[in-house]
């Protein structure tokens, strides 16, 4: 009994002493972004750059706000696809696609935006949004030592996140993605951090399926702007064209 009692307090301490680490972790993290107030302080975000993948070359764009909302755009031989969230409904414009009036998402294919739209990102009041993190101990990126948080959110989505144990930024990210009991793995390599009114952001971002490094698309961006006016209407789907009243046919 008393050796159970002793395992039993042992498991409790290792227990305390991970959820204690993984906590630290999180505080140095944004910390080094520049620390939760001014990170809260940044109540809009307008990004602009440049996606490759391939060699096919994008103009891209993201505008986001308080509380939620999120416009993503595409740009391409004059044509721009928009994935957008007004904080309720995504909807998407896709000219590639043969489809130049906005259409809404299903709820799969909204996810990824809606997680988007917290620009603060899941570590900002984790506990509040219902996010669980735990700290796996150290690993390797490209043969460099990193230290591993394991992030489960509300949705039951997993982010690891891989941070730079000097900087403490994040230099690698992987998630989990599951929709109706299938898996789906992606990464995103993380650098060029530049401050924006005083918090640290990545400058570029490549990004894609874990499984084919050849498939990742590289983002760069050449401009990101905080507290930049953004009305409201920006993120609003828009109405459907009005359909013309057909013609009757002359009489004779």
């Amino acid at each position: 009994m008393q050796f159970r009692s002793l395992v039993l307090g042992l498991l409790c301490c290792a227990a305390a002493a991970s959820a204690q680490t993984a906590d630290e972790l999180v505080a140095k993290n944004l910390q080094a972004k520049g620390g939760v107030d001014k990170i809260k302080s940044i109540k809009s975000l307008r990004m602009i750059g440049k996606m490759d993948q391939g060699g096919f070359k994008l103009d891209v764009g993201q505008e986001a706000k308080l509380p939620g909302l999120l416009r993503e755009t595409y740009t391409f031989q004059g044509m721009t696809g928009i994935d957008a969230y007004d904080g309720s409904i995504g909807w998407r414009i896709s000219p590639f696609e043969g489809r130049k009036d906005a259409e809404m998402m299903g709820e799969d294919d909204m996810r990824q935006l809606v997680e988007d739209a917290d620009f603060y990102g899941p570590l900002v009041d984790y506990q509040q949004k219902g996010n669980k993190v735990e700290y796996l101990g150290h690993d390797t990126v490209d043969g460099d030592d990193a230290l591993r948080l394991k992030v489960t959110l509300k949705n039951g989505d997993v982010i690891y996140y891989l941070l730079d144990p000097d900087t403490f930024l994040e230099i690698r990210t992987e998630r989990q993605t599951f929709i109706r009991g299938s898996m789906r793995e992606s990464v995103q390599e993380l650098g060029s951090y530049k401050q924006v009114n005083g918090v640290y952001f990545p400058f570029s971002v490549d990004s894609g399926p874990k499984s084919n490094p050849n498939a990742r698309a590289r983002v760069t961006y050449d401009k990101i702007e905080a507290n930049t006016d953004i009305p409201d209407s920006l993120f609003k789907m828009p109405a459907a064209p009005a359909t013309p009243p057909a013609t009757k046919p002359p009489k004779k």
